[in-house]
Formats: structure tokens, C-alpha cells, sequence
């Protein structure tokens, strides 16, 4: 029999475990938002009263260029290694640096620290931005708790201060670029979806209000993540969707989330497409096409090799530029690319020239700047084109910046604004994952040679042959000189070493240690620092980079056994090429001293 004593004894162990285990859940909950997910441990981040810096929409001048000052940024390593990007962008006189740790807001002038915003235990795996109300710039930040893809934050930033607007939990960006990690933003007006990733929805970049939503055509999807794959500008946003048989690219105006127009594709696995003020260009693998604000075709190039991932475009004074390839040289198959002006009005060209072809474009003060990988072939610097968008003519400069095919990390990214160039590369350095280098430029001295060759006259230029007496090669071995071509000028910048053949009988001695030997001289700077600078920028660059060799003022080997080495001497780097490490080495040495005894 139960006692009323028992009974009220056991409703009150019952109703103790009941409050000790709501106290524990309320805790977790509790622990998990106030400590584990609170901002005051998690959140590292700085604001500016400073006003804005001025940068005026100007480049430099069709000269010779030298660095103003520089950047490195490391890789991420994070669980989702296919996010681990840099990436920068020019805003309100400012760079911003986007990195998986967070957002890095620089003075563009001079390359001081305003503002960041870096989140621990947490990864940056998308950034957007645009103009709002007010002509007010506003940052936003979508990122990811490392280990809990769906714990997720989206948070809108004051570009300027780093003034906390808002903050969203819950969105995830809608179709983000892979290699820039930038997802579209357009009038003020962030484009998100959801885990479906069926509606796009468009959330005020000032408060995160949402303003509209609009619903996919049926069995179509956003892509999460897919380069090329989105881009806007601020008066219109475009996506690539993905509705299997049927896959399309969706123009949409930002404001009210209406269609402005639908373009069907051919080939989705390598559609990519690219926006510049009011026009959309599509890449599908088999043509290019550029539309106009309503939808329709003014140009339309056709060709499977036409761009590599997405042909680089600029728009400027009512004309497209786009460069893309026409085809190869049948004496060595090398590309031959082309940079064409397109009348967006009358789809009329205006005109075109044929270049080495271009990473990235830009304009700014009425000049478009292309940037080369390299400035010729074999030479060490990339190069920078100054085009008058009206004429097409322009000037090529080198710049100290090393393009290597193969780095990861970062695109190659260009911009202008008050005065200067900045150019963004992949590096090799620091291991294991490398870093992004962006190289603020300015003008410098025009020299008395011409600009192609950083104002050096070609005279200055050490024959290759000569670098390398027939006392101090293996017996029986002769140069051939190989020269580099600049935009016209040659240079006797390369020779190939071989032995001949000896009469009936095979050769011995020496000879029988390599093969062919190459001397490549890569770069005769205008003095000793700007050589340093370059050789610097190769040697990190270079990811079979191994220690130091004792040849010259520096120089490091290439690599275990390629018995390269490649070294500065004073304002001159030459790379020395065998088949065994100690002959490149041997040689190298001598090649220093004939040119320091030369300087």
C-alpha cells in the first residue's frame, strides 16, 4: 500500500530529476549560445573612425613601373581545402583582402591595416559586396563553424568603418565563384537561398531584411559553388542553374528580383560567364556570346578553345573588350590570341589586335590595362599593356610581378585607382600551402631605353653565347643562340650548348658528362634593387625552389637532379641549365664572375 508520504516523496524525486535535467539541457543551450557561439571570444575585430582614403579612378602611365609596396597572404588549411582562397577587391579607396580567417581591409595607398573582421573556429567561405542607399558600401561575410558545415553566419559590414550591421544565421549564398570565393551582390541587394537551394531570395545588404524571393522554373537548382558560375555588377546579377536537360543562365534585376532575361546553354560542364555594367557574356564550350540589358546578342564567337575558363572582359565608353583566342600558329602551335573592342549598341567592331594574351583586364582613367603571365618568352617578368580603348594602340611595360602556370591560391587579379596598378599572383612560399603576393605599382624613371624593357636599352643586354668562353665549356661543344622577341625588339637573351659529334667514334672525356647545357639571361633590371625585387618574387614562385648555391650575388637550385640553377648578379638574372647539378653549378660561377668583371 502507498502512503500519501511515498507518494509525495516520489513526485518529489521525480519532479528534481525533471529539474536537473531541464537545467542541463537549458545550460547546453545556454553554454552552446553564450559561450560556444558568443561573439566576445569567437569575434576578432577592429573598427576605424578615420575617413575614407581618396583614391581617384587613375592608373599609371604608359611607362616603365616599380613597386610602391607589397603584400603576402597565406594560404588557408582548412577542412574544405577547395575554399582555402585569397582574394582582393578596390572598394572606397580601400583593399580588401579575403582570406578563409576572415576580412582584411587595407588603406590602398599605402597598405595600412583600417579594419578586420576574423572569426575563430570559424571559416570565411564567401564575401559579397555592393552599393546601397547612401552610396554606402557594405561587405558581406558568410561563413561556416570549421567541423559544423550547418552552423553558418552571414554578417553585413560597413566596407568603410567595419561597423557591424546585421547578422543572419541560417542563408547560405546563392552559387558562389570557387576561385574567388565571391558570390553576386547588385544594387544593394545580397543574393542568398536555401539549404534546397530551389528559390533565390534577395536580402537587403544594409539590414539583411529580406525584400523578395523568387522560385526557380521547376527541377532547376543553384550550383553551391562553381567558377565562373555567377557574377553582377551593380545593375544586374546573373547565375548559371542547373536544370539538367535544359540548363540555362538567369539574368535577374536586383532591385525587385524580376527575370530580365533567360539564356539557354549547350555544354553546363564548362558554361562560365562573366558581367560588366549592364552586359552578360557567356562561354559554353563552343561559343561566346555577349547580351545587352534586354537580352539581345552583339557578339558572338564561335570556337572550343576560344577561353580557357572565361575569356577576361572589361566595358568601358559604351564598348566591350574581350580577349579570347583565334587560333594557333602552325610552325609551332603556340596560341594566338586577340583583343577586340564591340560596339555594345551596334555590335560593330571597332577594332582588334593580336597579343600573348591576357590573365586579367582592367580600366581606370580612360585606359584599359591588360596583364600578361609573361612578358615575352623566355623572360622572367610578366608584362602590363597601357591601351587606349579608343584606338586599340597602347604601350607594354614589364612589371616585377612572376607568373608560373600551375600555383594555386589566388587568380590572377588586377585593378587601378589613384595612380597606382595592383597586381595579385599565387605563390609557392610560405610552405606547405603558399600565399598570394599583391604588388602595389607606381610609375617610375622612363630610362633611356625603351619601356618594353623598363627604360634599359637593349645594347646593355649580355649575349648569352658570350657568357660562357670555349675554354670553360666541355671539348667539342658549340652555341646556338636563341633570341626573345618584346613587341618587336630582339634580344640575344638565350643559348643552347651542344656537343658535336666526333668523327667514327663516339665522344669521351667531358663532353660525355651532360648533354645539352642552356644560359638564359631572364632579366636585366634598370639597378640592383628592382633585380632583387624580381628575383625575390621568382624564387617564390618557383615550387622545386631547393637552397642556396654559392654562385653570383644569389641564386638557388631548381629541383633535385635538373641541375638548374638560377642566380643574380647585380641587376642581371640568368638561369643556367644541365644535366647534372655540379656542371650547372660550375657553370653559373663562371658566368658570375665574366659578369661582374663586365659590370
Amino acid at each position: 500500500m502507498i502512503t500519501v508520504e511515498s507518494a509525495r516523496s516520489r513526485r518529489h524525486i521525480i519532479l528534481s530529476v525533471l529539474t536537473a535535467l531541464l537545467t542541463v539541457i537549458v545550460g547546453g543551450v545556454l553554454a552552446d549560445h553564450f559561450v560556444l557561439q558568443a561573439e566576445w571570444w569567437q569575434v576578432n575585430r577592429t573598427v576605424t573612425n578615420a575617413p575614407r582614403p581618396p583614391l581617384a579612378d587613375l592608373g599609371p602611365p604608359a611607362a616603365p613601373l616599380t613597386t610602391s609596396w607589397q603584400l603576402s597572404t597565406p594560404v588557408g588549411d582548412s577542412d574544405l581545402p577547395a575554399y582555402d582562397r585569397v582574394a582582393y577587391s578596390i572598394v572606397d579607396g580601400q583593399l580588401v583582402v579575403v582570406s578563409g580567417r576572415g576580412l582584411d581591409v587595407r588603406d590602398a595607398r599605402t597598405g595600412q591595416e583600417r579594419w578586420h573582421y576574423h572569426r575563430a573556429e570559424w571559416s570565411m567561405l564567401g564575401w559579397a559586396r555592393t552599393v546601397g542607399a547612401g552610396r554606402r558600401t557594405v561587405l558581406v561575410a558568410y561563413l561556416e563553424r570549421t567541423g559544423h558545415r550547418g552552423n553558418r553566419l552571414m554578417v553585413g559590414l560597413d566596407a568603410v568603418s567595419g561597423t557591424l550591421l546585421w547578422r543572419q544565421r541560417g542563408d547560405v549564398p546563392a552559387t558562389t565563384d570557387r576561385t574567388t570565393l565571391r558570390w553576386p551582390a547588385a544594387g544593394g541587394v545580397v543574393f542568398v537561398t536555401e539549404d534546397g537551394r530551389h528559390t533565390l531570395y534577395g536580402r537587403s545588404a544594409q539590414t539583411g531584411r529580406l525584400l523578395w524571393r523568387k522560385r526557380l522554373p521547376h527541377g532547376c537548382l543553384l550550383p553551391e559553388a562553381v567558377p565562373h558560375a555567377s557574377d553582377s555588377s551593380e545593375s544586374i546579377a546573373a547565375f548559371s542553374i542547373d536544370c539538367g536537360a535544359a540548363d540555362r543562365i538567369l539574368v535577374v534585376d536586383p532591385v525587385k528580383g524580376h527575370t530580365e532575361f533567360t539564356v539557354l546553354t549547350r555544354n553546363t560542364a564548362r558554361s562560365a560567364l562573366a558581367v560588366g555594367g549592364d552586359v552578360t557574356v557567356v562561354f559554353d564550350g563552343s561559343s561566346l556570346q555577349a547580351f545587352d540589358r534586354r537580352g539581345h546578342v552583339f557578339l558572338n564567337r564561335a570556337g572550343q578553345d576560344l577561353c580557357r575558363d572565361m575569356c577576361p572582359i572589361a566595358v568601358t565608353a559604351g564598348h566591350l573588350l574581350v580577349a579570347y583566342e583565334i587560333g594557333r600558329r602552325p610552325q609551332d602551335a603556340t596560341p594566338v590570341r586577340r583583343l577586340e573592342s564591340v560596339d555594345i549598341a551596334s555590335g560593330s567592331s571597332s577594332w582588334h589586335r593580336d597579343m600573348p594574351g591576357y590573365s586579367a583586364l582592367s580600366v581606370a582613367g580612360g585606359l584599359v590595362y591588360g596583364l600578361r603571365s609573361r612578358l615575352a618568352d623566355p623572360l622572367l617578368p610578366a608584362g602590363m599593356d597601357v591601351i587606349d580603348p579608343v584606338s586599340g594602340h597602347g604601350t607594354t611595360v614589364p612589371i616585377p610581378v612572376v607568373l608560373r602556370a600551375g600555383l594555386d591560391g589566388v587568380r590572377p587579379w588586377l585593378a587601378a585607382g589613384g595612380g597606382l596598378l595592383y597586381v595579385a599572383a599565387p605563390a609557392a612560399r610560405p610552405r606547405p600551402f603558399g600565399a598570394a603576393r599583391l604588388v602595389a605599382l607606381r610609375g617610375g624613371l622612363r630610362g633611356a631605353g625603351p619601356p618594353e624593357l623598363a627604360g634599359v636599352p637593349a645594347r646593355q643586354w649580355p649575349d648569352a653565347c658570350s657568357l660562357l668562353p670555349k675554354r670553360d665549356l666541355p671539348r667539342g661543344y658549340s652555341g646556338e643562340a636563341a633570341s626573345a622577341a618584346v613587341d618587336g625588339l630582339r634580344l640575344p637573351a638565350g643559348c643552347v650548348f651542344r656537343p658535336r659529334r666526333a668523327r667514327g667514334r663516339a665522344p669521351d672525356g667531358p663532353e660525355r658528362e651532360a648533354g645539352a647545357l642552356s644560359v638564359t639571361v631572364q632579366w636585366v633590371a634598370p639597378d640592383t634593387p628592382a633585380a632583387k625585387v624580381l628575383f625575390a618574387a621568382a624564387r617564390d614562385t618557383q615550387n622545386g625552389a631547393r637552397d642556396r648555391v654559392r654562385a653570383g650575388d644569389e641564386a638557388y637550385a631548381v629541383g633535385t637532379s635538373s641541375g638548374t640553377v638560377v642566380m643574380r648578379v647585380g641587376r642581371t638574372i640568368v638561369t643556367v641549365s644541365s644535366g647534372l647539378p655540379d656542371t650547372a653549378t660550375r657553370l653559373a660561377t663562371v658566368i658570375a664572375a665574366r659578369l661582374s668583371a663586365a659590370a
